[in-house]
């Protein structure tokens, strides 16, 4: 049966982008002197002035302007109205409430007397998902996979000045064509940069063709019925913030799965990992990865849900979408006895509190090399359930 499924991508110059990388950078920055800090760091971008807000408690000293404005220069805004040197900056940042603090600082369980992996408390209630497939190499989905390596193309070949009119805005979009459940071409490809005033759209549509489709998208995925689609407004000349208005946590199916599976709808960028809107995602992912890398499945997504102030959470769901060798609730049953899913053990396990955040703020946060939870240390453990 064919069908066909679509994700998109966006550079680190978009502005909600642009809103997350801030927000990462200022928690790594008070990540490097106090790893022990509070932080849930939230930008608004718009026009010529960003705004800075948020919960922050800690013993670090950061200068949240400068850390900024040097982030913002590193994108590529040094030009315009948005303008890493002169756009207005505004910060409003206080400490954690001490409502929240209080379940975060000690959990239920740990005030029962239970063991020290029961320490923190959940920092909120929700739910979160995790996913992982053998269509990759780094087991994700390919139409968000191929989506994001165009997205830090652009980037590259903007930064590195192969084609100097290119300017950091930019978004671009993959339809996978499938049959059953096997991904065998590209349907359609979408493209959308900003550019200088100089450069014609031919010149564009020539470029990047060459330097970013037929450079990232393998040849066999490509053929005489692909569509592509660039820059099909006709102009994109005003971007960014001075374009449209950002907002850190705007962009949370770009970060996960291109829509691949289902989201909790907690973002991450600027949170600390005692908010299980991003640890336990990333928890998620590390179990999810090593279950399909295991041959217990070729595809699995992982709910998890928590209490605010409650260690273990409330639930554990798996759905392999009938890929699976054992049945779902034994697979879940699994999960469970093989992984502390609480707070606490989450931060020790993925050594979550080292200032690791800013390189997640663009191009997704799952599929990337050098990230402790793509790690596939758990395989062997999990291949004993292998019937």
């Amino acid at each position: 049966m064919k069908k066909f499924f679509t994700s998109e991508s966006v550079t680190e110059g978009h502005p909600d982008k642009l809103c997350d990388n801030v927000s990462d950078g200022i928690l790594d920055e008070i990540y490097k002197q106090d790893p022990n800090s509070r932080c849930a760091i939230e930008c608004c971008a718009a026009y010529d002035r960003l705004l800075i807000m948020g919960e922050v408690t800690t013993n670090a000293n950061v200068d949240y302007e400068e850390v900024a404005r040097k982030i913002i220069k590193n994108i590529g805004y040094d030009f315009g109205t948005f303008n890493c040197d002169t756009c207005k900056i505004d910060v409003a940042i206080h400490r954690q409430s001490p409502d929240i603090a209080m379940g975060v600082d000690s959990s239920l369980e740990n005030k029962a007397g239970e063991d020290g992996n029961a320490l923190l408390g959940a920092g909120d209630q929700g739910m979160m998902f995790g996913y992982a497939c053998n269509e990759t190499e780094e087991l994700m989905p390919l139409s968000i996979s191929l989506a994001h390596k165009m997205a830090k193309r652009l980037t590259e070949i903007r930064k590195s000045g192969k084609i100097e009119y290119l300017r950091p805005d930019g978004k671009t979009q993959v339809t996978v064509e499938y049959e059953g459940n096997t991904p065998v071409r590209v349907d359609t490809v979408v493209v959308s940069t900003q550019h200088d005033d100089k450069v014609s759209q031919e010149q564009i549509k020539k470029d990047i063709t060459k330097y970013v489709i037929k450079a990232i998208i393998p040849e066999n995925l490509l053929d005489e019925n692909t569509k592509i689609f660039i820059n099909p407004t006709g102009r994109f000349e005003i971007g960014g913030p001075e374009g449209d208005s950002g907002l850190t946590g705007r962009k949370i199916i770009v970060d996960t799965y291109g829509g691949k599976c289902a989201h909790g709808g907690g973002a991450f960028s600027g949170k600390d990992p005692t908010k299980v809107d991003r640890s336990a995602a990333y928890m998620a992912r590390y179990i999810c990865k090593n279950l399909v890398a295991a041959n217990l499945c070729d595809e699995v997504e992982l709910q998890v849900a928590y209490a605010i102030g409650v260690s273990t959470p409330v639930s554990v769901f798996i759905n392999t979408h009938g890929t699976g060798k054992l049945s779902d609730s034994e697979i879940a049953d699994i999960v469970v006895k093989e992984f502390d899913l609480r707070p606490y053990a989450i931060i020790s396990t993925l050594n979550l509190r080292a200032p690791i955040y800013l390189q997640t703020a663009a191009y997704g946060h799952f599929g990337k090399n050098g990230l402790p939870w793509e790690r596939l240390d758990r395989v062997n453990d999990l291949k004993k359930y292998v019937k």
